[in-house]
């Protein structure tokens, strides 16, 4: 950032705290496989598509950049919110499901047919795992 005055766009594989240049916050994007494979892999085995296509990861990488707020940009930052991961999963896998059926390799999603984008997102997100684990001490 400071090479380039605050004009860089950057993105690391590993995460980095915000940055200061000439009284600007800018906060580093991480990235990695964190935002795109977790969605495709959900999507595809929750529509039990017959494979992955370049189509899908491409459908993953465009609804990844529709995550992205004016907020994040502003900041600096080309990926949107690491604290909305869940929902931006549930995005993307509605993405690739949605793909899937197009092609032909799903006849739907979680074992509903016709389902539009928005349900496809509600079905998915209410499916997915949360870590809640009993106290036993």
């Amino acid at each position: 950032y400071q090479w380039s005055g605050g004009r860089a766009i950057f993105a690391s594989g590993s995460p980095f705290g915000p940055v200061t240049i000439n009284g600007k916050i800018h906060v580093p994007g991480q990235g990695n496989n964190m935002y795109i494979f977790p969605g495709v892999g959900y999507g595809a085995v929750m529509c039990r598509s017959k494979s992955v296509t370049d189509s899908m990861f491409y459908a993953a990488a465009k609804e990844l950049s529709l995550q992205v707020s004016r907020e994040d940009l502003d900041n600096g930052s080309v990926y949107p919110d690491l604290r909305n991961i869940r929902d931006i999963t549930a995005k993307i896998a509605a993405g690739v499901c949605k793909v899937a059926i197009e092609e032909g390799l799903s006849s739907g999603c979680c074992g509903r047919r016709g389902c539009d984008l928005d349900e496809m997102v509600a079905v998915l997100a209410g499916k997915m795992w949360w870590p809640q684990y009993e106290d036993y001490v």
